[in-house]
Order: C-alpha cells, then sequence, then structure tokens
C-alpha cells in the first residue's frame, strides 16, 4: 500500500513539473522540408519593432472555393507565427460578405474565380484581402498576386509563396517611423504631374514624395546640391531639354553622396500622340547632354527604336458599318512587350511590361553589378534614326528574317561604388559636399521614358497597369513600384520576394476520374474494416469467456 502511495505521489510530482515545464519553455519546430514556416531574420528584425497591439484582420472566411481553403489554412498559420514571435500582434478571420461595399471603397477590389467541381464550371467571387493596423495607421495586403499565370493553381502557389513578403512589408510600413523622401526631378521638360499620377500615388503612401525643380541651379547650385542631398532618392522621368554641366554636376554629386536614383530616359524623340494626330512623324535623336554621366556609370543608351514581334496592340480604324467606325486592337511592333527577369525580386512573378519607342541599353565593362531588369525577345529588329514613322506599316507583312537581331536590353540594375564622372575634370562649380565616389550606391536605367505614363480618360489618370482601349493588362506600375522599393531596402525586404516553396497541388482530373475508388477508400473502407473488427472482437470475446 506505502509502495503504490509513493509511486502515486512521484506521478503527481512529474506532472506537475513537466506541466511548469510546458509553461516557462515555448518553442515551435518546423518540419517542411523547404521551411515555410521559419521566419526570415528581416521578418523578425521587422516585428521586433512591434511594441504596440497591431490588428491584423483578414477577410478569408466564409463559403468559397474548395482549393482557396488552402490559401485560408496557409494564411493563418503563417499568422499565428508572426503571433507566436510577438504577442503584440491580433488576428481575426472575418467574412466579407456583409461589408462588401466598405471593402471595396476601401480599395479592396473582389476577385473573381472559375471553379470546377466535378466536372462544372462555376464562378465564385472572394476577397482576398487583410487589413493592417497599428496605432494610427492602417494598410492593406492583397493576397493574390496580379501577376498572369498559368493556372489558378500556380495563382494560388504563388500567393503562398508571396505571404511573407507581402506581410513584412506591410507591417514595415506601419512601424516605420521616419519616412524615406524622395524628390520627382523637374526642370527639363519632364512628364507632367498628371501623367504620373498612377504609379506615384501608390508611391506616396509608402514615402514621403515632393517636386524638386533644378531650375535654382543656374543662380545657386550650392545650395540645390545641398537640399537635393536631403532625399533618399531622386526620379527622373522622361526629360526632354538638355542638362547643363551645373545640373549634371549636381545629380553626379547627389549620387556620389549616397543617393538612389530612377532614371527613365528617351533618347529618341518619338511620341504615340504625334504619331496618332498625323499617322506619320519623324523620329531622331534627342540630345540631352547625359551621355558622358551614364558612360562614367557604365551604361550607353543607344540613339535607336527596337521594333519587337511579340508586342502590345494598339486600336486603329479599319472600316465603318453604317455611321459607326469599326476599330481593331492590332500589333504594334514599335512597343515591345518585354519579360522581367525571373530570377530578380524586382521583376518575379510580374506581368510583361508595355514599353513604347524603346531604346536599347549597351553596358560597359566597369567595377559595377549589372543585373538585366527588362530583356525584349528575341525577334526584334533595329531601327536607325532619323527616320519616319507611319501608321500604315502596321499593315505590312511581317517577314521573321527581318526580325533577327536578337534579345535587347530595356532596363538594367547597377549596383556597386560610382565613380564621380567628374573625377579629374574641372568641376561646374565648387561646393564642401563634393565626393569622388560613393559606397554601395543603387541605381536603375530604364531606357524608355513613357514606362511610368499614364493615360487619361475623361481628365482624369487612367491605371498605369491597363490601357484604356484594348484592354490589355500590363506590370508597368508592379515594375516601377518594386523598383523604387528595392532602391530604397535598407533591411533586405525585397529579397523576401525571392523565396520559393513547393505547393503540392490536387490533381482535379485524376480525382475526378477515380473519385469512386478514393470514396471507397476513404468512406466505405473503414466503415468496413470497424464492422469486421467489431465481429471478429466479439467472437473472440465469446470464446474466450463462454
Amino acid at each position: 500500500m506505502n509502495k503504490n502511495i509513493k509511486h502515486i505521489a512521484i506521478l503527481i510530482v512529474g506532472l506537475v513539473v513537466l506541466n511548469i515545464a510546458n509553461q516557462s519553455f515555448y518553442k515551435r519546430f518546423d518540419l517542411t522540408a523547404d521551411q515555410r514556416y521559419t521566419l526570415s531574420k528581416t521578418t523578425k528584425s521587422i516585428l521586433s519593432n512591434v511594441n504596440r497591439n497591431l490588428f491584423i484582420t483578414v477577410y478569408l472566411e466564409g463559403e468559397f472555393p474548395s482549393e482557396f481553403k488552402r490559401l485560408q489554412v496557409e494564411t493563418r498559420q503563417y499568422l499565428e507565427e508572426l503571433a507566436s514571435e510577438n504577442s503584440f500582434i491580433k488576428i481575426n478571420f472575418e467574412n466579407p460578405d456583409e461589408q462588401r461595399e466598405a471593402l471595396i471603397k476601401r480599395g479592396m477590389m473582389p476577385s473573381q474565380l472559375t471553379v470546377e467541381e466535378d466536372g462544372k464550371l462555376s464562378e465564385a467571387i472572394i476577397f482576398p484581402w487583410a487589413e493592417i493596423s497599428y496605432r494610427k495607421k492602417t494598410t492593406t495586403v492583397s493576397l493574390l498576386p496580379n501577376a498572369i499565370m498559368a493556372s489558378q493553381e500556380a495563382q494560388l502557389a504563388k500567393a503562398i509563396e508571396n505571404l511573407e513578403y507581402s506581410f513584412s512589408n506591410a507591417i514595415n510600413s506601419v512601424t516605420r517611423n521616419k519616412e524615406k523622401k524622395i524628390g520627382i526631378i523637374t526642370g527639363n521638360g519632364e512628364l507632367e504631374d498628371i501623367y504620373q499620377y498612377s504609379y506615384l500615388s501608390e508611391v506616396a503612401k509608402k514615402y514621403r514624395l515632393a517636386k524638386f525643380t533644378l531650375d535654382s541651379v543656374a543662380t545657386n547650385p550650392q545650395q540645390t546640391l545641398q537640399d537635393l542631398t536631403g532625399l533618399d532618392l531622386a526620379i527622373i522621368a522622361k526629360p526632354t531639354q538638355r542638362f547643363s554641366e551645373n545640373e549634371k554636376f549636381v545629380l553626379d554629386q547627389f549620387i556620389a553622396n549616397g543617393g538612389k536614383t530612377l532614371w527613365m530616359i528617351d533618347n529618341v524623340q518619338a511620341d504615340q500622340d504625334s504619331l496618332f494626330n498625323g499617322a506619320k512623324m519623324l523620329a531622331y535623336p534627342r540630345d540631352l547632354n547625359l551621355t558622358d554621366l551614364f558612360f562614367s556609370y557604365g551604361i550607353r543608351i543607344n540613339s535607336i527604336l527596337i521594333k519587337d514581334l511579340y508586342a502590345a496592340k494598339i486600336p486603329l480604324a479599319t472600316g465603318a458599318s453604317g455611321n459607326q467606325t469599326q476599330f481593331q486592337n492590332l500589333d504594334w511592333y514599335y512597343h515591345p512587350l518585354v519579360g522581367g527577369n525571373p530570377n530578380h525580386s524586382i521583376t518575379k512573378n510580374i506581368s510583361p511590361v508595355r514599353l513604347q519607342f524603346a531604346n536599347q541599353i549597351d553596358t560597359l565593362k566597369n567595377n559595377i553589378k549589372k543585373t538585366p531588369l527588362l530583356v525584349s525577345s528575341v525577334r526584334t529588329q533595329k531601327v536607325g534614326t532619323p527616320t519616319f514613322v507611319e501608321l500604315q506599316s502596321i499593315a505590312e507583312e511581317v517577314l521573321e528574317a527581318d526580325y533577327n537581331d536578337g534579345n535587347q536590353l530595356f532596363a538594367v540594375l547597377l549596383e556597386g561604388n560610382f565613380n564621380s564622372a567628374y573625377k579629374n575634370r574641372i568641376k561646374p562649380f565648387e561646393t564642401s559636399l563634393y565626393k569622388e565616389n560613393s559606397t554601395n550606391n543603387k541605381m536603375i536605367f530604364i531606357a524608355d521614358g513613357d514606362v511610368g505614363k499614364n493615360q487619361i480618360l475623361k481628365g482624369k489618370p487612367f491605371d498605369l497597369a491597363r490601357d484604356k482601349w484594348t484592354n490589355e493588362q500590363f506590370g508597368n506600375k508592379d515594375f516601377l513600384l518594386n523598383a523604387i522599393d528595392y532602391l530604397l531596402d535598407d533591411v533586405g525586404l525585397m529579397q523576401l520576394r525571392n523565396k520559393s516553396l513547393k505547393i503540392r497541388m490536387l490533381d482535379k482530373q485524376k480525382a475526378f476520374k477515380e473519385r469512386t475508388f478514393w470514396q471507397f477508400l476513404n468512406v466505405v473502407l473503414p466503415l468496413v474494416l470497424l464492422f469486421s473488427f467489431g465481429i471478429l472482437f466479439n467472437y473472440l470475446r465469446k470464446k474466450r469467456y463462454s
């Protein structure tokens, strides 16, 4: 009796100690092959800045297609990892059905899906969005990528891959105390504000945005340089007027002092609006006086146009029906539709980018790392300038033999230690801010000034990601937003976009063909085994005790 009491007491004490240990020590183990639930150092660093309640509301609750239950489950599991890392994170899943209008007004547009069940197709609408609130800041997170995918399953797989980047990026934006400053350079005939509204309105949600004119360089270049170095990034979008030496020196020293730059340059005067007005235009080289500046950084933008057989469409009048003009969307080879580098975080998973009368970039040998971002198809033709461009050429017969100039580079990322273009040269003016080189700097060159130009519809800016006439979708906005994020990324967020997971999807066709077998295996067979076990158990029991 005493021995039994002793064993019971030891058992009770052991259970108490185990319970205390369980409350004191907490550890989650990621047993997945690709470590999908292991948070990166970047994410952990961002979460360490959350010192008050951060609320995440996910609108993936209710009835929706079974395969998108996977997205719901993966999202919930990932957010649980965030909550386990920081107890200030509070998670809530809500059904969007009763608040659809409110969600749409807040910019959370629904997604229409094609669902296949029992061999039948039907349509379903879901709201793949999350909303993050921290202190007085609120931001939204899209849980489905906008990229054009081969299938709905591929889209779902990419959505799961992007979960860490999407949430880490959003949390970083609402917890960041100091906003980076971006200057939109003006003074040399750059694009007007209304033509850059589509992507800049999104940029303004994350960064401080302001216009910065170089006009003051003529009167006080030292002060202009001083003011410019207070910015983190300068955007130079389609300048059309020649830069003076003082203006070039100001930009050069902005870069030498660590400033990032995004260049959208047209080295050829050619505009689609001019072509539509006259059906014919003269395309000729544009002298911006920037060649030596770019040369010192390791690139050259050539004064040639590129025609590509893989191109966007433009609407043209092809006839009339009664009093109504008939329009047809035709391939316009002067508007290349270019793919992004699939191995870089800026261009991974984005839709093809539409360029307009784009030029070609040559890279030069130096110590700067150069990463191609936008490259044409192999079916290209170089067109020297000056030359006449006519709309009627769209009807000419295409000979593939004429389009054999191969891949052409349209956008490139430069990273490294940049030497000043004025090193070992006479300086246009003296300044105490002069530096001969910058360390670990970044810049992006795009050989098309219209890559960020949105259309105008009824006097208002139209979405850069879509053409108002043909309704084609493009990756221009995503590309520019990713480019800006990459240039200003100090914590390594953009590298999370390269995360790859192996998502094992159900083979629907095989499941449909073999549904009888799997229904029997999962429903009928367990019942048969249970019934057989009951009969056998009852027989053995009677045989033993009768």
